[in-house]
Order: structure tokens, then sequence, then C-alpha cells
């Protein structure tokens, strides 16, 4: 099983700016613990970025502006130390797949396993986990590197995840248990 991590959105714009999502504070430590220790490990880490087009892009029709690509609304969080080994892969709707280059970088590194991180379980993480499945990648979520806007669609999400693309569900010190790194 070679295995990548997947961060969808935790973007300035999601976490402190336009679509400012306090859940989204609370995951950040243990988000930033699990991609430390999935580079000591070994395991890609792959920022899947909202990175819209001001004025074009469908989602911000229901959404409103927000990670434009090119501002700091659209930059990573800084707390999660973006580095040169990580990939980021840009996207303009809902799942880090659609019309993007994930699954190509993912089949070039060998991966049949995402391990999901990131905002949120019921919209991004929800539709980018879709596509993974429909491409035939095992899905895993990080339940304490995930969140939404609310508990409800965050449980919700999480429900939906395990019920229709049948993801396993483990937290941050298991996987890094699993790699042998703490």
């Amino acid at each position: 099983m070679k295995q990548a991590i997947l961060v969808v959105d935790m973007l300035n714009d999601f976490v402190t700016g336009a679509l400012k999502c306090d859940r989204g504070l609370a995951i950040v430590p243990q988000t930033a613990k699990l991609l430390d220790g999935a580079r000591k490990a070994g395991v890609p880490v792959i920022f899947c970025n909202d990175a819209h087009i001001k004025g074009v892009d469908h989602e911000l029709k229901l959404w409103g502006d927000h990670a434009i690509a090119g501002t700091k609304g659209a930059e990573v969080i800084p707390e999660l130390h973006l580095c040169d080994k990580d990939y980021v892969v840009p996207k303009r709707r809902y799942s880090g797949f659609f019309h993007t280059d994930l699954d190509l970088l993912l089949k070039e590194l060998g991966v049949d396993t995402v391990i999901m991180t990131g905002l949120h379980t019921h919209m991004c993480v929800r539709h980018t986990s879709a596509d993974a499945y429909c491409l035939g990648y095992n899905v895993v979520v990080a339940k304490d590197a995930t969140d939404s806007f609310t508990a409800e669609d965050y449980q919700a999400g999480l429900k939906y995840l395990v019920d229709v693309y049948g993801a396993e569900i483990t937290d941050v010190n298991a996987l890094l248990a699993s790699w042998g790194v703490q």
C-alpha cells in the first residue's frame, strides 16, 4: 500500500478569511503534526487548493469571491509549512480531481491510498473522495485533521464517506504510529 496525504483547501480564506471556518482553526495543530510526520516518513503531501478565476468560476456564484488565484486568500496557511518537496494541485471546483492533474500525479507516485485532510467533509473533501474512489483509490480520512462549518455537516460528511466509499476513519496518532513516526 502506497499512501499520499491530500490536504484540501487549508487556505487563508477558508481558515481565517472570506469563508472563515472557526472549526478549521481547531484542526490546524493536528494537521501540521500529520504533515510533518508524513514528510519524515516519505509519504507524499499534496495540497489540493482552490485557485479561482475572479468573475469566471461557476463556484463563485454560490460562495462569493474566495481563494482567487494569486491572492493571499488562496495561499496555504503558514502553520502547515508548505515546503519544496510538497505538491500543489490548483483546483477550480470542489473536487481536487476535476480537470486537474491530481490523478496523473498520484499514478506517477505509485499511490493507491489517499489520506484525506482539510475542509469540508461534506463538500470539497467529499467530492475529492468521491473521485478518488471512482478512480480506484482507497480512501482514508484523518478525523482530527478534517472538519466542516458545523458539527452536523462534519458528522454527515464522515458518515457519507464511510457508507458510500467505504472510507476508513482513523486519526493522526494512528497514522503516525503506522509510519513509525511520532
